[in-house]
């Protein structure tokens, strides 16, 4: 089963890293990934630009677009991964990986009821 876990966490601890101390977080991450990987099982993940850079589209017909989310919270979305795992459990225990090398972060896991008319996910 395909799961999301969703990185969130204060833009301003982010933005207010040095160049060397993002480069070490990033490495320490890919290092989590490198691991969450060895039987291939990572999918798409990035890094999202600042929330002041999102657009939101929503209304009826065309919609209207507007600028970024205006979530109530102190954490915004900064990024995602796409991760098969065989059950819930081992979903949970990748964001703790991650979250173990970036400990300020918040991460939501939530099950991807994915498909593909006519392709099976994890399927040949």
């Amino acid at each position: 089963m395909l799961f999301a876990i969703l990185a969130y966490h204060e833009e301003g601890a982010i933005t207010s890293m040095t160049p060397e101390e993002d480069d070490a977080l990033m490495g320490d991450l890919m290092k989590v990934h490198d691991n969450i990987n060895e039987k291939n099982r990572l999918g798409p993940a990035a890094r999202l630009d600042l929330t002041r850079s999102a657009m939101t589209l929503r209304g009826p017909g065309e919609g209207m677009i507007t600028d970024g989310p205006f979530a109530e919270t102190k954490e915004q979305l900064l990024g995602f991964y796409v991760i098969e795992c065989d059950s819930a459990d081992a979903a949970i225990d990748a964001a703790r990986r991650l979250r173990r090398v970036n400990t300020s972060a918040v991460y939501e896991i939530r099950p991807i009821p994915f498909y593909l008319p006519g392709v099976a996910v994890g399927q040949e």
